[in-house]
């Protein structure tokens, strides 16, 4: 008997990958199916575009990092033997091949506010949504790599709270920018040689910003684009990620232990979203998940124990102690874990403090659930079964959507498109292909494509006619 959902909007399907040979799929780049040694090839990127919106994708969310990978054992190596998430290429220069195969599908790409500069990652983003006619989102990150700073001439990793505070001014600035400087309006383009004018320079605004981390006085340096500003994408539920993202945040990538760490995540960052004056129907949450599925459950089985062969536990651990910031390469797997204050990801390790959880998670039950492939939820069999599985876990957890893990690539994406989009299809749960933009897309009740009214974006905007 098909799960009945208590929720019955589309659901937001996002497919998740990194520009890199190995992104949560821990060791399957061994499988010999398994294509993403290819990433380095634009024709790649051309066909996972083309086969996610054929199948129904709603965007290709592409996480990124800085910095080798090197807390596990304090040294890189583990993580280039094992394939972990390195090597690694820019993800933001490939959205413009995806974008020209395209016409539906959207690009959420990942970029720092630690590393970058609010004028320059502006004007990549505007050009972004010119090129991709509205289809650009940003996945904003503080980053957590130590490498990264050493690297970019830091010397140490700004402190983590300290990372928030200079993310909200960058984000101001980037806003004002975006929403501020150009009326829409400005570009007049007249070609009578008698009365020729491009642009009106009556209409283009200096900012004028002089913060306490950037100083920019001048306006942007691109006209504005279809939605001004990227659809803002988020993951982070520390204290202050989870205040960042009641702030800024469209759509929300919430981590949580089990249904109820996710469903408590979700509703914390709801309720500091309504102290900042946003409609929590403005925000949206996803999760990772990884799906296995075939034509019967049996047969889902099957290809399951076949890809489970593959996966490499320690690789999990690399990565694990990446994000955490803990080197757990003396750690038992039979150790309970418990929060550890460090500058790295610190909602990551938090959320199996037992004090959190209400349950104590040790090392390996944490990086390496049974039937899993890392520590995302799996969902392992036929369309039915795993559409079922798919709608109790957005109830559950009061989610909107997913991030897909690709497992074996391009399989894993093209079986989910194959089979279970045509059955949450069925189910009433895929979006129509009408709107014009991500933001329309994600958010229906948007008509222009712009930032909501309640958005901080929204303050500097020119045109008032915003939707609420």
């Amino acid at each position: 008997m098909a799960y009945t959902a208590q929720k019955t909007d589309p659901i937001i399907l996002n497919a998740f990958t990194m520009a890199t040979v190995s992104h949560l799929n821990y060791g399957l780049w061994r499988h010999p199916r398994d294509k993403t040694y290819r990433y380095t090839s634009v024709e790649y990127w051309v066909e996972l575009a083309r086969s996610l919106e054929t199948s129904g994708f709603d965007c290709l969310f592409i996480a990124d990092a800085l910095g080798l990978i090197d807390v596990y054992g304090a040294s890189p190596a583990p993580s280039l033997k094992h394939g972990i998430q390195s090597p690694l290429i820019d993800p933001l220069l490939l959205v413009s091949a995806m974008a020209a195969a395209t016409k539906k599908l959207g690009f959420g790409v990942t970029l720092s506010t630690t590393y970058e500069h609010p004028y320059q990652a502006a004007r990549k983003f505007s050009t972004l949504d010119h090129i991709t006619n509205g289809r650009i989102g940003w996945n904003v990150v503080t980053s957590q790599q130590e490498s990264a700073a050493r690297n970019l001439g830091l010397g140490h990793q700004i402190a983590h709270d300290e990372r928030y505070n200079l993310a909200n001014e960058f984000m101001d600035v980037t806003y004002k920018l975006w929403q501020g400087s150009w009326e829409d309006n400005a570009v007049i383009r007249n070609t009578d040689l008698e009365k020729s004018i491009y642009t009106d320079p009556s209409k283009v605004h200096s900012i004028q910003h002089k913060g306490k981390y950037f100083t920019v006085p001048d306006g942007h340096v691109v006209q504005p684009s279809p939605q001004r500003v990227p659809v803002v994408l988020q993951a982070g539920t520390s204290a202050r990620g989870s205040d960042f993202a009641a702030k800024h945040a469209e759509i929300v990538f919430v981590v949580g232990a089990g249904a109820n760490g996710v469903r408590e995540n979700v509703r914390r960052i709801r309720a500091q979203a309504v102290k900042y004056g946003r409609k929590p129907e403005n925000i949206k949450f996803i999760t990772a998940v990884a799906v296995v599925t075939a034509e019967t459950d049996e047969a889902a089985w099957e290809k399951f124990e076949e890809y489970y062969g593959y996966y490499d536990p320690i690789a999990s651990i690399i990565h694990y102690s990446s994000m955490t910031g803990v080197d757990f390469s003396q750690t038992a797997p039979d150790n309970v874990l418990r929060y550890q204050n460090t500058e790295a990801s610190q909602s990551v390790l938090r959320q199996f403090d037992p004090q959190v959880s209400g349950r104590q998670w040790t090392l390996a039950q944490a990086a390496n659930p049974q039937n899993g492939f890392g520590r995302a939820r799996t969902f392992i069999g036929s369309a039915t079964t795993v559409a079922d599985d798919l709608e109790q876990w957005l109830d559950e957890t009061e989610t909107d959507g997913i991030n897909l893990i690709q497992l074996v690539n391009p399989e894993s994406f093209e079986d989910f498109g194959r089979l279970v989009i045509p059955e949450l299809k069925k189910r009433g749960r895929i979006r129509g292909d009408q709107a014009a933009t991500l933001r329309e897309r994600l958010f229906p009740n948007n008509e222009n494509g712009r930032p909501s009214a309640d958005h901080p974006a929204a303050r500097y905007a020119f045109d008032q006619k915003i939707p609420a």
